[in-house]
């Protein structure tokens, strides 16, 4: 049965408005201002989540990027906590679905219900129409329920029944999946794959680290780490604008094209990483490197974000996955014999104090 079309075209305009608002008469943030924000964003984050400093800094450089993150590691490293405190300090709406197998995609987008005492169908927005939406574990839900999120990550809409709902803005994904179990998981498909703008990994903290966190814990005297925020929406917004109006020298580009052109003719690749994964490429740099103060792009910030990157994008030959090759060792052979471009490191010279 079809949903009438006025209550429809009333929760659309609805939320394009909000979303509309929250843009309107924003001036880009100067890099500056974007590092000193970004700064204490990650200075906050890493109060309550401890010894993830490089996935804190390029996750927080993907956000700003205007992209999604994957966290893929093993259970009890903070991978939710870090989603969580990020969304807290840069001041997002925060929502978390914890992803099963009979989870269903209107248990992400919502859906139409029947409202009696009006007799019309209404939409009632999921979970997803947040700021930033945790989608847990979320291999553990079927690739029909995962490919809800396809739409919102790509194009900041859902569609129901044929109608079209904006997203709040900013919006952003970030998803946690387990690696190392089997039973009951969905691998994640090539597409839904490739949304995320890098996967990241969390690793073991060492002994010190591990110590920081017993003991936070038991300073605070209850379970549950809170993180004050640095920003709001709309700031956050006005820093992604500032990071957008910084240029990237054609070098640095032609060097992403090239690092992803590479994936592509690697022995152990059947397929490379596709021109989203050059793109990526060039916009995590260009926001790590305004984290970093500066409003260039140097080759070095590249490299840096290579494997989070390209390693998902790949798809391994039987022959290198029976091998034991990983996407990563690929990423990092690829990186070691692309040269860099060399003029945008004789102007760097050139321009140094």
């Amino acid at each position: 049965m079809i949903p009438d079309s006025r209550t429809a075209t009333t929760a659309t305009t609805a939320t394009t408005a909000a979303t509309a608002g929250a843009a309107d008469g924003l001036a880009p943030l100067p890099v500056a201002e974007v590092a000193r924000l970004g700064a204490e964003v990650l200075e906050r984050v890493e109060s309550v989540v401890v010894g993830m400093r490089e996935p804190l800094l390029i996750a927080l450089a993907t956000v700003l990027a205007g992209g999604h993150v994957l966290f893929e590691d093993v259970p009890g490293l903070g991978k939710t906590l870090a989603a969580r405190s990020i969304a807290s300090a840069v001041g997002l709406d925060f929502r978390r679905l914890q992803c099963t197998p009979d989870l269903l995609p209107s248990d992400i987008t919502g859906s139409f219900v029947y409202v009696p005492s009006t007799a019309e169908f209404e939409f009632r927005p999921g979970p997803v129409f947040t700021g930033l939406f945790l989608a847990d574990e979320i291999n553990r839900t079927s690739p029909k329920t995962q490919s809800a999120l396809l739409e919102a990550m790509a194009e900041g809409q859902v569609s129901v029944e044929g109608r079209s709902f904006a997203l709040p803005r900013p919006f952003h994904v970030v998803a946690t999946a387990n690696p190392i179990e089997s039973e009951g998981t969905y691998a994640l498909p090539e597409a839904q794959l490739d949304r995320f703008m890098v996967r990241l990994g969390v690793g073991y903290p060492d002994a010190d680290g591990e110590t920081r966190v017993l003991l936070a814990r038991v300073a605070r005297r209850h379970e549950v780490a809170t993180v004050e925020p640095v920003t709001d929406a709309r700031t956050l917004l006005a820093m992604q604008t500032g990071v957008e109006r910084v240029d990237v020298d054609p070098d640095i580009a032609a060097y992403c094209v090239a690092l992803a052109a590479a994936t592509r003719r690697h022995r152990s690749v059947e397929v490379g990483a596709s021109p989203r994964g050059s793109q990526g490429l060039l916009l995590v740099a260009r926001a790590l490197a305004v984290l970093a103060g500066r409003d260039y792009v140097i080759p070095d910030d590249v490299k840096r974000v290579a494997v989070p990157v390209l390693a998902h994008r790949l798809t391994l030959t039987v022959q290198a996955w029976t091998s034991g090759v990983s996407a990563s060792q690929v990423v990092l052979e690829v990186v070691s014999s692309v040269p860099g471009p060399p003029a945008v490191g004789v102007r760097e010279r050139e321009t140094a104090p």
